[in-house]
């Protein structure tokens, strides 16, 4: 997928997109999924995304592969969810790995930037996993925040109440927090990523892991490994 941003911006061939296997009690919730999947697809950007074809993450699949055909939708899932009364039918390319931990890993590597939307425990997981990667310094990867109705809200509240209370540094608060998803694909290309807690303590300024910094080319080309 071509880029064509200016070089001081970043390039974003693939994001991950975190969100739930439900779709929710209001109707918004798919209409967001389904606005930021046409947004991929506009600005021709690959989905990277946890598999299956149930709730909002269905939802996003579908509209990034009709827009994008199969090679822009890559889905990884572990075997033990793999049968359709589980997670629906597969669609777009899909790795079948082992457990959550190979799959999180996996995602990670193959993106190169990574949106939350509504979701319930699972969602929070992998959402709060890759912000505490970013936090330690395993990748500089962009996080953004699809804050559909408010729904972060409650999050954007603790988040802001560790940073007080000192669990937090202020300069890693680094979500990208937007309602419209041409905003906030425009903002995560923007995004300049904070030194590290290790980098800190080491006086360095790289990543110090290279287990999910790569980029998605170099994912691709199997330089992750």
């Amino acid at each position: 997928m071509a880029d064509s941003n200016p070089a001081s911006e970043l390039t974003l061939r693939k994001l991950g997109v975190f969100c739930g296997a439900s779709p929710g009690s209001d109707p918004k919730y798919m209409a967001s999924a389904r606005a930021l999947g046409e947004q991929l697809v506009r600005e021709n950007i690959g989905l990277v995304y946890g598999g299956g074809t149930v709730g909002l993450m269905g939802e996003i699949a579908r509209t990034v592969q009709a827009g994008l055909g199969d090679d822009g939708v890559l889905g990884v899932i572990p075997r033990a969810l793999t049968p359709r009364e589980v997670s629906g039918s597969m669609i777009g390319r899909t790795h079948i790995v082992e457990d959550m931990h190979t799959r999180k890993a996996m995602m990670a590597q193959h993106a190169d930037g990574f949106i939350g939307l509504p979701g319930g425990f699972g969602t929070l997981e992998e959402l709060l996993e890759v912000v505490t990667w970013q936090q330690l310094g395993f990748h500089t990867k962009p996080i953004g925040l699809l804050n559909v109705g408010g729904f972060f809200d409650p999050l954007l509240a603790f988040v802001k109440h560790a940073v007080a209370e000192g669990f937090i540094r202020s300069q890693h608060n680094t979500l990208i927090v937007s309602s419209d998803p041409t905003d906030l694909i425009a903002r995560m290309r923007a995004f300049k990523p904070p030194v590290s807690l290790v980098a800190s303590a080491l006086n360095s300024t790289g990543p110090v892991g290279l287990d999910v910094s790569v980029t998605s080319q170099q994912a691709e080309e199997g330089q992750g490994k």
